[in-house]
């Protein structure tokens, strides 16, 4: 199994996974507990691995192509128990298609860093891609 020396490799690792719709890589990244919890956009709670990984086996297939770019990333930090807090800006072939508010929460095993949330919703008002107005 992977080791993730930080909360910011894990996270790497899970964009990478949905990304590259990589079911094998999003099993390496999540804390194997009962207390593990997702949110997907307009989905419920989630909660424990096994369901949690159900569910990404279920919409990574449609996530190919989909590039994820990370930005206002907040970090909660703490000995063991760390959150990032961020927008992810979903690009398809170039084009923004859509921006999510998410918090990512990361977990130190004692061997490793290991996701234990992932909670993400629609941005209801995403700021604009690029600067809009004159240049002057």
């Amino acid at each position: 199994m992977a080791t993730f020396p930080s909360p910011d490799s894990v996270e790497t690792a899970f964009y990478e996974a949905f990304q590259a719709g990589d079911a094998d890589g999003m099993r390496e990244i999540w804390h194997d507990s009962a207390e593990c919890v997702c949110i997907h956009p307009g989905g419920e709670r989630l909660q424990g691995t096994d369901v949690i990984l159900e569910s990404w086996e279920d919409i990574l297939p449609g996530m190919r192509g989909v590039i994820v770019h990370r930005a206002q990333v907040t970090v909660i930090g703490g000995q063991d128990l760390v959150l990032h807090v961020l927008r992810e800006n979903l690009y398809v072939q170039g084009e923004r298609r859509g921006v999510m508010l998410a918090t990512n929460g990361y977990r130190h095993d004692g061997e490793s860093w290991r996701m234990v949330l992932h909670h993400a919703s629609p941005d209801p008002e995403p700021v604009p891609e690029f600067p809009v107005g004159g240049m002057h």
